[in-house]
């Protein structure tokens, strides 16, 4: 009985720590990628952005995938990230 509540105790413990949260991937459509420096800068932004575990961003398509962890952040924060930074950018889905 003591190793069953045991369990259930770490189980909570992990939860409540956001430990069991789901990693997702997000491929944005980012525009004003011009210069070679503008991959440099989208990554940083989105780097920066809390909850954010990678980052590549392919300077040719004009694109960034994003694993991310979605009790941290969101889809729309990650836009409104590298729109700030000015570089508008899209959800491909």
């Amino acid at each position: 009985m003591r190793k069953l509540i045991a369990m259930v105790c770490l189980w909570l413990l992990l939860v409540a720590n956001g430990v069991m949260a789901e990693i997702k991937t997000a491929v944005l459509k980012v525009d004003n990628m011009t210069c070679v420096s503008c991959p440099y800068i989208v990554e940083k932004t989105l780097s920066g952005v809390k909850g954010v575990a990678e980052v590549i961003v392919d300077f040719e398509q004009k694109t960034a995938t994003v694993r991310f962890d979605d009790e941290q952040t969101t889809v729309f924060i990650l836009v409104a990230a590298t729109t700030n930074a000015g570089y508008p950018s899209t959800v491909i889905e």
